[in-house]
């Protein structure tokens, strides 16, 4: 092998010392050179040695470069599930099968909302308020008590702060919050999870910048004065609240979205395919949603409207056909819950039939409120074998598991921005790492015996400067998932109670129905930030076990404590001997698998008497 010269190990390998090439070039086995060359090169490449994986850098040697599907194509996995194990997919409709369009429908019930806080007394000024899609995410707390949006972690402790549409600096959040910190207190703080609560949560962020910033009213700690009038921010989230509900339930917004579905409703001729494909193979599908039929039905038909059936060569059939149960006015997550009267629906008028249903459900037959036990129940359904798919983290993904034990995947739309970014902007990741690995040169060779003091004043806000960068591309409150390297609530929802997610459902049309989604390792900060190929000097306490035979490793420890009068009776005396009054000794390696590795495992496998492949090919089988 021809010698590298130091121009081309520069070259492969930047900021590496003279003294390494020097190294490298002395050693007299070329063949030895070029393999420390080789991995000098990836212990340099800090894009190529190290990936971020829940928050965490992660090596490319644990995690292998298998086939993946294209970005767009996804599902994303927290815990194992085998679809052949699914007999039931339930749908929730908005936001899931059927995805509003953003901003447009998003802007339309910001402005509803104005329309109905100047009719409950709210200045007219209000009106001039325009919403910005780029300043609300979801996952946010709303602190009733000082009127901040609050970006927290899984724990509460406070990411970001905003009063108004000032983002508080460290100072002023540690003056309101010891410690950064808030605990979810129901009768203090409002969770704004769904998608729905977008326009509302920006709206809160107008309420509060609006009166504390008006000439004529003084802000106060926990509201605003004008004269002898006080308003509260608790009050001011109570009216937004109202005003919400009363748009949703009562008001135009459903109305106005059936006038114009084109505008506010996404269509995908993918839709009607994959409920029939689900169907195929073997499974039944149901809709659960809240709302009430005749919305239900336009929608509905809106996003069947294709000239052919699931195949382009099917007829057009009416959308209730690729339901096997379908049920409306499900009040999640009360359903989950005690739930309520089950009523059959006239599907000509819309009208609920008197009396409560008794069942069996009937295909075709459109159904309203009852509860997850009487469904179960009648469709004969366990916990695991349902997947239920939507977008609310509370009212359908967390209830539906905490409760009944349902398999969920959860919709989040906005990862096809996350994705854009994660993606388009991998400069600043990269930059993130080689400024921690120049952290790390700084303390090099220093110990506890270090008198000296390494200034990193200068790398630390090289990283706060690339963090921000990195936060500003999702948009003005950052990522949906992370603050820098944090972990939101929100992920942390995601990661605890979804076990799978995507952009969107749709993605199944590109997996078979026997696909095994295998969770990727969670890897912890010790596992992560450890290559494979690092060696501890010496044998560790787990290497001193093995060596240690189970039966030599018994007589050392009964030869320790009995007195050498008596005879030593190890296990394997034991098998024969009938006359002993204690049948173990000490406990035995598992011979067959008994610790749970993933969230999903066949029914076999649970049966007492199942024996793996490699006893029986051993002729070694025995029971657990």
């Amino acid at each position: 092998m021809p010698e590298i010269s130091q121009d081309a190990f520069e070259i492969l390998n930047p900021g590496a010392p003279s003294e390494t090439f020097n190294t490298l070039r002395s050693q007299k086995n070329p063949s030895t050179s070029a393999t420390a060359i080789t991995t000098t090169t990836s212990s340099r490449d800090p894009q190529k040695d190290q990936k971020f994986s829940n928050g965490l850098a992660r090596t490319d040697s644990l995690q292998p470069q298998g086939y993946k599907r294209e970005l767009d194509h996804r599902i994303f996995v927290n815990r194992s599930l085998h679809l052949e194990n699914i007999k039931f997919y339930g749908f929730d409709m908005d936001y899931t099968l059927a995805e509003y369009k953003s901003p447009q429908y998003e802007q339309m019930s910001f402005d509803l909302v104005k329309e109905r806080l100047v009719s409950m007394g709210y200045p007219k000024e209000i009106m001039q308020f325009e919403y910005d899609p780029s300043f609300p995410i979801r996952g946010l707390w709303f602190d009733a008590l000082y009127g901040n949006l609050l970006k927290v972690d899984a724990y509460g402790n406070i990411l970001v702060c905003v009063h108004g549409f000032e983002f508080l600096k460290h100072s002023q959040v540690y003056e309101l919050y010891p410690n950064k910190f808030l605990k979810l207190d129901e009768s203090r703080v409002y969770v704004l999870n769904t998608l729905f609560n977008l326009p509302e949560t920006y709206m809160l962020a107008c309420l509060v910048d609006f009166f504390t910033s008006g000439a004529e009213y003084t802000p106060d700690r926990t509201g605003v004065k004008a004269g002898e009038l006080f308003m509260s921010f608790n009050s001011i989230f109570q009216d937004v609240r109202r005003a919400v509900d009363w748009v949703h339930i009562q008001g135009d917004l459903k109305q106005k979205t059936v006038e114009n579905l084109d505008h506010y409703v996404k269509k995908d001729e993918r839709l009607p395919m994959v409920l029939a494909r689900i169907r195929e193979s073997g499974a039944k599908v149901f809709l659960l949603t809240n709302s009430d039929y005749n919305f239900t039905n336009n929608i509905m038909t809106f996003l069947f409207d294709f000239p052919h059936g699931a195949k382009p060569e099917e007829p057009h059939r009416d959308w209730k056909t690729y339901f096997d149960v379908i049920v409306v006015d499900a009040r999640k997550p009360l359903f989950f819950a005690e739930g309520t009267i089950l009523r059959q629906v006239n599907t000509e008028t819309g009208a609920l039939k008197i009396g409560s249903h008794m069942g069996p459900l009937q295909p075709g037959q459109v159904y309203s409120g009852g509860s997850c036990e009487v469904l179960t129940s009648f469709i004969n359904a366990k916990g695991k074998d349902v997947l239920y798919i939507g977008d609310h983290i509370f009212g359908d993904i967390l209830k539906s598991k905490k409760i009944r034990g349902w398999r969920t995947f959860l919709v989040i739309p906005e990862l096809v921005q996350e994705l854009h970014v994660w993606t388009d902007k991998c400069q600043f990741f990269a930059e993130l790492q080689q400024l921690d690995c120049k952290l790390g040169e700084m303390f090099k060779n220093l110990d506890s015996s270090a008198k000296e003091k390494p200034d990193i004043s200068n790398v630390r806000g090289s990283i706060r400067d690339v963090t921000h960068k990195m936060d500003m591309a999702y948009g003005m409150m950052g990522s949906l998932f992370r603050s820098g390297s944090r972990q939101t609530f929100f992920s942390s929802q995601v990661v605890r109670y979804a076990d799978l997610y995507a952009a969107t459902f749709l993605n199944f049309i590109y997996y078979p129905f026997s696909y095994m989604f295998r969770a990727p390792a969670m890897l912890l900060p010790h596992e992560s930030t450890v290559a494979h190929e690092q060696r501890f000097q010496g044998d560790g306490p787990q290497d001193q076990k093995i060596k240690c035979s189970p039966s030599s490793a018994t007589q050392a420890t009964v030869s320790s404590t009995v007195p050498s009068s008596k005879p030593v009776t190890t296990q394997k005396d034991h098998e024969g001997d009938t006359s002993s009054t204690v049948l173990h000794t000490r406990p035995s390696t598992p011979r067959t698998v008994t610790h749970t590795h993933d969230e999903d495992y066949s029914e076999e496998e649970s049966e007492p008497n199942y024996k793996s492949n490699a006893e029986e090919d051993n002729g070694n089988s025995k029971p657990l």
